[in-house]
C-alpha cells in the first residue's frame, strides 16, 4: 500500500545533488508530489513530498542518510565571525581553510584584498553544529595565527542564511520551548509548503516566513504584565449585564452576568487564560467554577482556545467540533483542501497553546423554524434573558452560529459581522497576518457576504422595532466594539475603558 511521506534533504550547494536524490527515490519506485528548493532562502534544503510503500520509503530515507543527504536534525548552531592575520605566501589560505574544514565548518563568509587597507587580514564567519568543535578550531588556529574575535553566539540568533530553516526552527523554538527534531522538520515542511503557494500566487516567501514568527511573538509579547483589554459593560435586563472584552490580539470574550452566574460566549486564545481570569476577578465575575455556561460561536482558536480550562460543558455547532477534531479550520467548506487554511489551523493553535473544551454538547440539528435566512437551532438562557441559537450558512467558516434576542436587542455575530473601524491599530496589524497567510479568513466569501449582508438587515429591523421603546439592536462582533447601526454604518456603543495589569 502507497501512502504520502514527507522529508527534508539537507544537501551540497553543488551541479547534481537533486539529480542524485531524485536518483535515489526512483530506484525505489518513489513518486515525487511536491519539491521545493529556493538557493535565495537557503541554498543547502530541499523539501520532498513523496508517494510510495512503508519499505521502499524506508529504504529511500536509508539511502538518503547514508550520502549524508538526509536531515534529521535541528540544533541550534554556533555562529563564530573573525579576522584572522594570514601570510602572504603562497598555500597560507589553503593550509587556514584545511583547519576549519577538519572542524565541520560551514564558511557563511569569506573576505581579502591584498590591495585593500588591510592587506594581511582574512575576515571569516563560521556555522558549526557542535559547541566543542567552535572551541577546537579556536584552539587550533590561536596556535598558529593572530586573531581577533567579531562575534560569537551560541543562540543561533546570528547564523547567516546559508543554514536559514536551522535558524528559523531556533526561533520557533524560542515561541513553543524545547520539542523533538521530528516536530519541528514536520512544521518547517509545513511551513515550506505554504511559502511555496504564497510565492506562487506572487507573494515574497520571506514575508511568509516573517509573517508565521510575528503571529508567535505578538502573542507571547501580549501575555502576563504586557496584556490589556478594551471593556464594555452594557445593561440587557434588569437581572442581566453583558461584559465585551477585547483581547490584545484575537477574538472578543463576551460575559453575560446576573451577579450569580455566568454564561461565556468565546473564550479567547488559551495563551491568555490566565490573564483573563485575573481581569475576569477585576471585574466581580469569580474563577471557573462561576461559569455555569459555555456557548462556542466557532472553531478558531481566538474563539474557542481556552474552552478546556472551565469545568462547563461547552455548547457548539457539530461543525465547530469536527473541525476541532480534524484540526483545519477549512473543514466541511469547499477550501477544505487547502494547504492555507490547514497549515494555519496548526499553526495558531500551536502559538496560542490551545486547549478546547474537552466534554462539549452540539446544538440540534436544524428545523423548521428560522430567523431571516438562518435556522432556529435551540436557545440558551441566563436569568430574565433568552437567546435563539441561529445557524450560519458556513462562510467564515463551518458551523459558526450567531445568538439573537429579539426583544432585548442583542445579535451576536461572530466573525460574520465586525466593526473593523473600532479595531486599534495594533489589533489590525495582528488579525492582517492571517489575511495573509490564508488569502482571506473566509472559508467561503460568497456565503460571507450573504450572511453579513442578512445579520445587517436582521439589526436593521430589530432596531425599527425597538427605537420606538429608547431601546437599540447591539450587534456584538466577534471583533471590535459592540456597536449600533448609525445610518447604515457601525458606531461603537457607549464607553470604552482599557484593562491592563500595570493600571486595572
Amino acid at each position: 500500500m502507497v501512502k504520502k511521506f514527507g522529508f527534508i534533504a539537507h544537501m551540497p550547494d553543488e551541479p547534481g545533488s537533486l539529480e542524485r536524490a531524485a536518483g535515489v527515490i526512483k530506484k525505489y519506485e518513489g513518486n515525487i508530489n511536491r519539491i521545493q528548493y529556493d538557493r535565495r532562502i537557503d541554498p543547502c534544503t530541499v523539501f520532498y513530498e513523496v508517494t510510495a510503500s512503508a519499505d521502499n520509503y524506508e529504504r529511500i530515507t536509508d539511502d538518503l542518510a547514508a550520502i549524508g543527504y538526509l536531515q534529521t536534525s535541528l540544533k541550534p548552531q554556533s555562529f563564530l565571525k573573525f579576522s584572522v592575520h594570514l601570510p602572504h605566501t603562497a598555500g597560507s589560505l589553503s593550509r587556514f581553510l584545511n583547519y576549519t574544514t577538519e572542524s565541520g565548518a560551514n564558511i557563511g563568509f569569506i573576505d581579502f584584498d591584498d590591495a585593500g587597507r588591510h592587506p594581511d587580514r582574512l575576515t571569516v564567519s563560521l556555522n558549526l553544529e557542535d559547541p566543542a568543535a567552535v572551541e577546537q578550531l579556536l584552539d587550533r588556529l590561536k596556535s598558529r595565527y593572530r586573531i581577533e574575535i567579531l562575534e560569537y553566539d551560541t543562540t543561533g540568533k546570528h547564523l547567516d542564511d546559508t543554514v536559514f530553516y536551522v535558524r528559523l526552527a531556533q526561533e520557533i523554538r524560542e515561541l513553543i520551548g524545547e520539542s523533538e527534531n521530528t516536530f519541528l522538520l514536520s512544521f518547517l515542511a509545513d511551513t515550506n509548503h505554504i511559502a511555496q503557494e504564497l510565492m506562487n500566487r506572487g507573494n515574497n516567501p520571506r514575508q511568509v516566513f516573517d509573517s508565521v514568527l510575528l503571529t508567535g511573538r505578538t502573542l507571547r509579547a501580549t501575555t502576563g504584565r504586557n496584556f490589556y483589554a478594551d471593556v464594555q459593560r452594557i445593561a440587557v435586563t434588569p437581572r442581566v449585564s453583558l461584559f465585551c472584552f477585547q483581547m490584545p490580539c484575537g477574538g472578543n470574550v463576551y460575559v453575560l452576568t446576573t451577579g450569580e452566574e455566568n454564561l461565556m460566549i468565546d473564550t479567547g486564545y488559551g495563551i491568555y487564560h490566565n490573564d483573563v481570569m485575573a481581569m475576569f476577578s477585576h471585574y466581580g465575575l469569580g474563577d471557573e467554577r462561576r461559569f455555569g455556561q459555555l456557548v462556542i460561536s466557532h472553531a478558531d482558536a481566538d474563539h474557542c482556545g481556552a474552552g478546556g480550562f472551565f469545568p462547563a460543558c461547552a455548547l457548539m455547532h457539530r461543525g465547530t467540533r469536527d473541525i476541532i477534531k480534524t484540526n483545519n479550520r477549512a473543514y466541511g467548506s469547499r477550501s477544505e483542501r487547502s494547504v492555507l487554511e490547514a497549515f494555519y489551523t496548526k499553526m495558531i493553535n500551536l502559538f496560542s497553546q490551545f486547549n478546547p473544551s474537552k466534554d462539549s454538547t452540539c446544538f440540534p440539528e436544524a428545523g423548521a423554524e428560522s430567523r431571516s435566512i438562518f435556522p432556529v437551532l435551540g436557545t440558551v438562557c441566563l436569568g430574565d434573558l433568552e437567546l435563539e441559537v441561529l445557524e450560519g450558512l458556513g462562510g467564515h467558516t463551518f458551523g459558526q452560529i450567531y445568538l439573537y434576542s429579539e426583544s432585548e436587542g442583542l445579535l451576536f455575530t461572530a466573525d460574520a459581522v465586525i466593526n473593523f473601524s473600532s479595531l486599534i491599530p495594533e489589533r489590525a496589524a495582528y488579525n492582517s497576518l492571517a489575511d495573509f497567510l490564508v488569502t482571506s479568513v473566509n472559508v467561503d466569501s460568497d456565503l460571507a457576504h450573504k450572511e453579513r449582508r442578512a445579520l445587517i438587515g436582521l439589526a436593521a429591523k430589530t432596531d425599527q422595532n425597538l427605537v420606538p421603546m429608547e431601546k437599540r439592536c447591539r450587534i456584538c462582533g466577534g471583533h471590535g466594539a459592540v456597536s449600533v447601526l448609525e445610518q447604515g454604518k457601525l458606531a461603537p456603543l457607549g464607553e470604552i475603558t482599557r484593562y491592563s495589569v500595570t493600571n486595572p
